[in-house]
């Protein structure tokens, strides 16, 4: 019997050994151009000619590799949204601040209204004078009302008045404080809101003491003024108080009687027209009074006397007695 050689584990099995068809140098230079030679083809977004077939030639998948067209037209995309957004940001800002300006506009202009509101008021009641007995007439004293300050809720303005008593012109402008914005309105024909105004100051005539007072009034309007209805109020400090007797419109007697302050309204005798010619009117009392002051008389239509409205004059609103004439 032949007894066996060498190593008894190397015969007893059978040892197999692969050897690839390629150095191990070969494979991985292979593997490495196949690898770029993709990254290639998706960043410049065409398939690769190595390791694909010509899916028009060899009838392969096709590689529809668009990945690097998006990135690119999602960063545009981003660039065009932060451009609105920068637009945006510095328009809506801007916006909100254009927005007042039309609104203060607006407010000036109702401001500009109240002064001509303001102004036809002021001439239509006709009892405020100023601070003294001077001569000079009512519509002269619409440009010493000075600008005239309004807080009405969030409207913070004034309002000016300015009239001309050549051209019968009255300007009111309506300005917002801290603001630019102003508005202007004016009326052509202003004095036919005038009404009836004082041509002469009132004053007690010499030789009669605190007994007869005068004063001379006009129309400013275009229609027809008829006088129907009195009232008159004042102050003194005799005891017992004294009455108007008479009212004279120049040599014409409208009113004769017993009158006392504040005894309501009473008609005349007869209706008494005033023109734009004027006529002086004369008030006498039953004697003599002591610190006669707040003298206030008021005329009415046929119409005005229902509801009270007339043309007040208010002979002494210094409350400092009538001077001497």
């Amino acid at each position: 019997m032949q007894t066996p050689t060498g190593n008894p584990l190397h015969n007893s099995r059978k040892e197999e050994i692969i050897t690839p068809p390629f150095g191990k140098g070969r494979l991985g230079g292979i593997l490495r151009s196949h690898l770029l030679a993709l990254v290639g083809a998706a960043l410049c977004g065409r398939p690769s000619a190595a390791g694909f077939p010509n899916p028009g030639v060899h009838g392969g998948t096709p590689l529809r590799n668009s990945k690097g067209i998006s990135v690119l037209f999602l960063v545009v995309a981003l660039l065009l949204m932060m451009a609105v957004g920068y637009v945006l940001s510095y328009l809506i800002p801007t916006k909100q601040k254009s927005v007042k300006f039309p609104i203060y506009s607006t407010q000036a202009f109702y401001l500009a209204q109240s002064g001509m509101e303001y102004g036809v008021y002021y001439c239509s009641n006709q009892g405020w004078r100023g601070a003294t007995d001077s001569g000079r007439l009512d519509y002269d004293r619409l440009n010493d009302l000075g600008a005239k300050n309004l807080v009405i809720g969030k409207v913070n303005g004034k309002f000016t008045i300015s009239y001309n008593t050549g051209t019968g012109v009255l300007t009111s402008t309506g300005e917002i404080n801290q603001s630019t914005e102003k508005r202007i309105v004016t009326v052509s024909n202003f004095n036919q809101f005038l009404r009836l105004t004082f041509t002469s100051s009132p004053c007690w005539i010499s030789g009669y003491s605190n007994t007869r007072a005068q004063f001379g009034i006009r129309r400013w309007r275009g229609t027809t003024v008829t006088l129907r209805y009195f009232s008159a109020t004042w102050q003194e400090d005799t005891v017992p108080a004294r009455n108007i007797t008479t009212i004279r419109f120049g040599t014409n007697t409208r009113f004769s009687g017993t009158y006392g302050s504040g005894s309501g309204i009473v008609i005349l005798s007869a209706n008494q027209a005033v023109g734009t010619g004027g006529v002086n009117v004369e008030i006498r009392w039953n004697a003599a009074m002591t610190n006669p002051r707040n003298i206030i008389i008021t005329f009415y239509t046929a119409a005005g006397a229902a509801i009270g409205e007339g043309y007040p004059f208010n002979l002494d609103p210094a409350g400092n007695n009538l001077p001497g004439c």
